[in-house]
């Protein structure tokens, strides 16, 4: 072995190469007996397949499905529908002015800081969610009736709420509209919950089958969940009066059936996001209990941000 240099210039630098060495040592040492432990490890990528080599290739989501087909088009001439995202006249997309304003103040604002949030998410941000759908002087929620979490945009909070109900309330079916967006199916069932559907769509007409809504909402078994759009129904583009969703409450309260709404447009059917929570806050106003997820996706271009509640 190489004599070791002692001088007071180069002893820390010994000291550094001795436990370098007892390292290089330890390292060969472990590599040496752990040899045969890696032939026989399922998951150490070396011999065999992969222990997941049997999962199933899920299928594509057929709304990016949408996008996938139209970045393969090679027509000059083409627009995307499949995502309900802002564009410019170039077809680009566009960030509203409000965000940029937004994303503004919160890089100038020296307060915030990167520490946990609350399990329920910012305070504020949840506070204010509440207003935007309930209204600011909602009884609810100056009687301290709304409980709100931030979620990961719609989806999250169709999720979060489905597995709450699933695991706390005593009716374990919801009903959904036919049709309805293509992941309500996927979401409850995989929360936990049995789905069931409604008629909601004439397509003879091209509008509403309101009699058969009220017929199946009307043999609905007691205490069931049932999901609503809140406007704008996705895919359909139908909603109903408020003449007709005054008859849909009088019904539900009736039956004592349990509302899930999904507002993910709230702002878009009407051009007033007032006017496009009134289903919502009718719901609100007789004192009953309801859900309802948002999502900040469509009507503030956020898709790429999750930004979403749960009420």
């Amino acid at each position: 072995m190489r004599p070791e240099f002692t001088s007071p210039s180069s002893s820390s630098s010994s000291s550094a190469d001795r436990r370098l060495n007892a390292l290089v040592r330890h390292l060969a040492t472990a590599s040496m007996v752990s040899q045969t432990a890696v032939a026989f490890s399922p998951t150490s990528g070396f011999h065999g397949d992969s222990v997941f080599s049997h999962v199933v290739r899920a299928p594509e989501d057929p709304i990016l499905g949408v996008t996938v087909a139209y970045n393969k088009d090679p027509s000059p001439v083409k627009l995307n529908l499949g995502v309900g995202a802002y564009r410019t006249e170039e077809g680009k997309p566009l960030v509203l002015n409000v965000v940029r304003k937004a994303e503004q103040m919160l890089l100038n604002d020296k307060s915030r800081v990167k520490e946990y949030l609350p399990i329920v998410g910012i305070a504020e941000f949840n506070k204010l969610s509440a207003k935007l759908i309930f209204g600011a002087d909602s009884p609810a929620i100056r009687e301290n009736r709304v409980t709100t979490v931030q979620c990961l945009s719609g989806t999250g909070s169709l999720r979060v709420g489905a597995e709450f109900l699933a695991r706390h309330y005593h009716q374990k079916t919801i009903f959904i509209p036919q049709p309805t967006w293509g992941n309500h199916p996927k979401v409850f069932t995989l929360a936990g919950l049995s789905v069931k559907t409604y008629r909601y769509y004439d397509p003879t007409t091209r509008g509403m089958n309101f009699q058969g809504l009220l017929e199946d909402l009307g043999s609905a078994p007691s205490g069931s969940i049932v999901l609503l759009h809140a406007c704008a129904h996705n895919p359909t583009g139908v909603d109903p009066t408020l003449q007709q969703w005054e008859q849909i409450r009088q019904l539900m309260r009736s039956k004592a059936l349990l509302p899930f709404f999904d507002s993910a447009y709230q702002g878009f059917a009407s051009g007033n996001l007032d006017e496009d929570a009134q289903s919502i806050r009718m719901f609100v106003a007789d004192g009953g209990e309801c859900f309802v997820a948002q999502s900040y996706a469509k009507n503030m271009g956020l898709y790429g941000e999750r930004v979403g509640a749960l009420s």
